[in-house]
């Protein structure tokens, strides 16, 4: 093989695809030495190598150096086998490579072009790579288009066989650190720092700053003139609301201002439990805990511990029962159960984590003591724990029988509706009848109005007959009939009425 032709090779896979040299020599020899055993047999002891400055390849076989013209019979065997391993090797070596670089970006803010939409995951085009923005890294109620460019952070990097597969990330909190790197030149250059950081995608979002310059307004300078540098940023979040927080290495002074806009009263530490009270005013209570308790939950990731707010009537009513639930515990006394209580004890749940040696610590007892106290704490916790659960249980199944009982009296309702309509078309039906009934009625008193008139005509028509028959009798017949011509066909037609009647 080539001296030259091989320095060559390496050189231009090392400028073209980014690869190491030494991983490239390592292909070619690994070529070379496949194509020895191909002649020697697999079993031969072969040791391939290629100088790094020459270019020069030698073989040696159980120790001893092949002769060169084998060498050259071996280099073409050899040219025609490289291929595939050198292809291999440089996709491995692309892969490595481009892991290493993204793997040093983790949480680093990158930007891409959505490519397409797959099932609610947007494929980012990074340019060397395509990534992954699952729908559980995006920000909830946010949808993505095709051709839209995004910025987000850089959650995951894998290997999967030759490639590697990025995962972004839209929801993490890393991105609004990255953007107020982005957007606030004092945290760029590190004259205002991002002390701790609590956020919920989409929701709400807490920023505590802190400043090496006394001359500086933290809280002034991320927000900007009139919002303009804070509003950048919640528009990139899709108007997530941002609360920047002054930091303060007290937690006295910090607290306060992680729960803003809440006003606290006072401030006291629980060390042992890692557990804060915050006493507010009645009115104070809904706005320190925020809506679904959110605004007392972000303060606690800003600052590290538990808070629990309360009034200081819930607090002295806490005590109280603390107090008179430990006094029953044995070995332990009133003043214990006090001390214990002051140290942020409330409950036999926190009573059984307490460390055996601080329990003794507080109340000189022995180990056996503190053991059988914490083991009392823990029975008395398990039962409270399972009435909680029977409780939750009866009200789930209480929520169930009213919701129950509800759809019921819906059901009653749609159908005394129905009834009721039900029940009008019969009225309707009925008045229809009634008249009718009564038209029917009429026609027939008409009817028999008629037909009285036609029996009395008949009678009178009889009457005019016999009548008639006693003026001809006594001889004025003729001149009736003839002052009256018309009273001839009257008696007939009366007369036909009348066997027509009969």
């Amino acid at each position: 093989m080539n001296s030259d032709e091989v320095l060559r090779i390496v050189d231009a896979i090392h400028r073209d695809k980014n690869i190491d040299k030494e991983i490239v020599f390592e292909g070619i020899e690994q070529a070379i030495l496949s194509a020895a055993k191909k002649h020697y047999g697999e079993e031969s002891n072969l040791v391939a190598t290629v100088d790094r400055v020459s270019g020069q390849s030698s073989v040696k076989l159980d120790g001893q150096e092949i002769p060169q013209e084998e060498m050259d019979l071996l280099g073409r065997i050899a040219a025609q086998t490289a291929k595939q391993v050198l292809i291999q090797k440089v996709r491995e070596a692309e892969r490595d490579a481009l892991y290493d670089e993204f793997n040093a970006q983790r949480h680093d803010l990158v930007n891409g072009t959505v490519t397409r939409i797959d099932h609610g995951v947007a494929i980012v085009n990074l340019g060397k790579v395509e990534a992954l923005l699952p729908k559980s890294e995006q920000i909830p109620g946010e949808q993505h288009r095709v051709n839209e460019r995004v910025r987000a952070v850089v959650l995951e990097v894998r290997k999967v066989g030759s490639r590697i597969k990025v995962i972004l990330s839209r929801n993490h909190p890393e991105l609004v650190r990255r953007l107020f790197e982005v957007e606030i030149p004092e945290v760029s250059e590190s004259i205002i720092k991002v002390q701790s950081l609590a956020r919920e995608a989409g929701y709400r979002s807490k920023v505590a700053v802190s400043c090496i310059d006394n001359s500086i307004d933290a809280v002034g300078a991320c927000v900007g003139v009139r919002g303009s540098r804070i509003r950048s940023i919640v528009d990139e979040l899709a108007g997530e609301r941002i609360d920047i927080v002054r930091w303060n290495d007290s937690l006295q002074v910090l607290i306060p201002n992680a729960l803003q806009p809440a006003e606290v009263e006072d401030v006291i530490l629980c060390p042992m439990l890692g557990r804060v009270i915050v006493l507010v005013k009645e009115d104070q209570l809904s706005l320190a805990i925020g809506k679904k308790g959110q605004n007392v939950r972000l303060a606690s990731k800003l600052v590290g511990w538990d808070i629990e707010v309360m009034t200081r009537e819930e607090l002295d009513e806490q005590l109280d029962q603390s107090v008179a639930a430990f006094s029953v515990v044995p070995h332990i006394t009133e003043e214990l159960a006090e001390v214990l209580v002051s140290q942020g004890f409330f409950s036999f749940d926190d009573l059984s984590v307490i460390e055996p040696d601080q329990l003794a610590e507080l109340g000189s007892l022995t180990e056996e003591q503190c053991d059988e106290i914490v083991a009392y704490a823990d029975v008395e916790s398990a039962r409270e724990e399972k009435e909680a659960e029977v409780k939750k249980e009866h009200a789930r199944q209480t929520r169930l029988a009213d919701a129950a009982a509800a759809a019921e009296a819906a059901e009653a309702a749609e159908q005394a509706s129905g009834d009721t309509h039900d029940a009008g078309l019969a009225q309707e039906v009925a008045a229809d009848l009634e008249l009718a009934s009564q038209e029917v009625v009429a026609t027939e008193t008409e009817a028999v109005g008629e037909e009285e008139s036609v029996k009395s005509s008949v009678a009178d028509a009889a009457a005019v007959g016999n009548a008639q028959d006693d003026l001809a009798s006594i001889g004025m017949g003729g001149e009736s009939s003839q002052g009256n011509g018309a009273a001839p066909e009257n008696v007939e037609a009366a007369g036909d009425a009348a066997a027509a009647e009969q």
